[in-house]
């Protein structure tokens, strides 16, 4: 059950992306031809989003390629392959649209600030976002093997998709390019389907969630 699960998750999140690339080209030509490209300024919520989504999609996909060095259990392995994947490849399309619309690719407020939460305290020690593990858990996961990285890994990525799906939804709110608030909704329908199947792959091990 949990492999084809894991499996329909992968194709939806592909096609998600398909979707996502074939619009991207429809951004930089435009509806009617290169003039009626649509760009958001520098500290619209479309940029923020593109920025910290990044920055929030890069720690997932160190965190999976992390426990596929550190257990030999197929599913765990094909779910965060699949993650490191999709989220790399969405993260390859946010960085894009940031090149296309020649916005910076960092900015001078603090992360969040497009959704009004600039001046959330921020856990510190790597975390900067909601969702994301610190330094010291993501060293912790590189010291840990076998079942206890598996554990480990789905309690922090549920967590980090829990942080991503906020995120992603204040996108499909408040973003204006029809293309990204697509993409945005795609990752909060996969990522919700995913927190699913780490709930059971926990369960399984005899584990809940942290929060």
């Amino acid at each position: 059950m949990t492999r084809r699960r894991i499996g329909w998750i992968a194709g939806a999140a592909a096609a998600v992306l398909v979707a996502a690339g074939a619009a991207t080209y429809a951004v930089a030509e435009g509806s009617g031809g290169p003039s009626e490209l649509k760009v958001p300024g520098a500290e619209s919520a479309d940029a923020g989003f593109a920025r910290d989504m990044a920055v929030h999609h890069q720690q997932a996909v160190e965190m999976s390629y992390i426990v596929r060095d550190r257990t030999t259990n197929a599913d765990v392995r094909r779910l965060a392959y699949d993650i490191a994947q999709t989220q790399a490849n969405q993260r390859g399309m946010l960085l894009g649209w940031l090149d296309l619309w020649e916005l910076p690719k960092v900015s001078a407020k603090p992360p969040m600030a497009w959704m009004g939460m600039g001046d959330m305290p921020e856990r510190g020690d790597g975390s900067l976002m909601p969702g994301m593990a610190t330094n010291t858990e993501l060293k912790k996961l590189q010291s840990l093997s076998g079942k206890q990285a598996e554990t480990f890994y789905l309690q922090l990525m549920t967590d980090h998709h829990k942080g991503g799906i906020h995120m992603a939804e204040g996108c499909v709110a408040t973003c204006t390019v029809g293309v990204e608030q697509r993409l945005a909704q795609g990752m909060v329908d996969a990522q919700q389907s995913e927190l699913q199947v780490m709930a059971g792959m926990l369960k399984e091990r005899g584990a809940k969630p942290r929060s």
